[in-house]
């Protein structure tokens, strides 16, 4: 037990987001009511969870089509809006790839309208052929990739200061141990709506949150000609980690 690694490198707290963001109030309700407590990592922190994609199905790498939505069962038409590839790296705090991770990644559809119950009362359109979510998987080098729909913006509800959330993608990763989890969201380049989101600008240090912006790729790069693509790599852990996200 002595040879665990006890030490995580810092981050800097001006790197990551503030736990309560002014004029988001559901914030309050995700923060804990008393301090941190600190303690020892021990094994089970340190190691685990192992062989996640054993346990789960990682093989979730195609968002824009609703699994099995055809009255035969197949999958079903392609959801409406842009067709976007997206694909990064995801590494440790020393820049070293972090293999077979689980990233479990999750938008709203182009109209804005999340696939959750909690969002029924939304004013904007469903999409029967979106599916919401899905996962990939890290390959050796940790490079994941995924293709979906360009998610679109929305006006933040039962707000007396009305703003809109830009495009943004909530990614949950796993690391090798439990406290190598990151919970993040990742927008893109250029949209206007980036200055004004509070929840990307709740991170002071301008640094940390061009971590949570993707950078566009050359279409000459891409794997195929009808997508949009974007690279965004992801640090766990450590002074260069990816800011946290709601």
């Amino acid at each position: 037990m002595d040879k665990l690694p006890n030490r995580f490198a810092p981050y800097d707290d001006r790197t990551q987001p503030a736990f309560k963001v002014e004029g988001y109030k559901e914030t309050i309700t995700r923060v804990p009511m008393q301090g941190f407590y600190k303690r020892p990592a021990t094994l089970t922190e340190v190691t685990g969870p192992l062989n996640l994609a054993r346990k789960l199905d990682a093989d979730l790498s195609d968002l824009s089509r609703a699994k099995g939505g055809g009255r035969d069962g197949k999958d079903g038409a392609r959801a409406m809006g842009q067709l976007i590839f997206v694909t990064g790296r995801l590494l440790d705090e020393d820049g070293s790839p972090v293999r077979n991770s689980i990233i479990e990644v999750w938008h709203a559809n182009s109209a804005g309208r999340y696939i959750h119950k909690m969002d029924a009362g939304s004013p904007f359109p469903e999409d029967p052929n979106f599916f919401g979510s899905g996962r990939c998987l890290t390959d050796h080098e940790g490079r994941y990739q995924y293709i979906s729909i360009k998610p679109g913006a929305y006006p933040v509800p039962n707000h007396p200061q009305r703003w809109w959330r830009p495009p943004h993608i909530h990614l949950s990763i796993f690391g090798s141990g439990f406290m190598s989890r990151l919970v993040t969201q990742m927008f893109f380049p250029g949209d206007p709506l980036n200055a004004q989101d509070r929840i990307l600008n709740s991170v002071p240090d301008p640094k940390g949150r061009e971590r949570m912006i993707s950078r566009p790729i050359p279409m000459m790069e891409l794997p195929r000609a009808d997508v949009v693509g974007f690279a965004h790599d992801i640090v766990v852990r450590g002074s260069r980690a990816t800011p946290m996200g709601i």
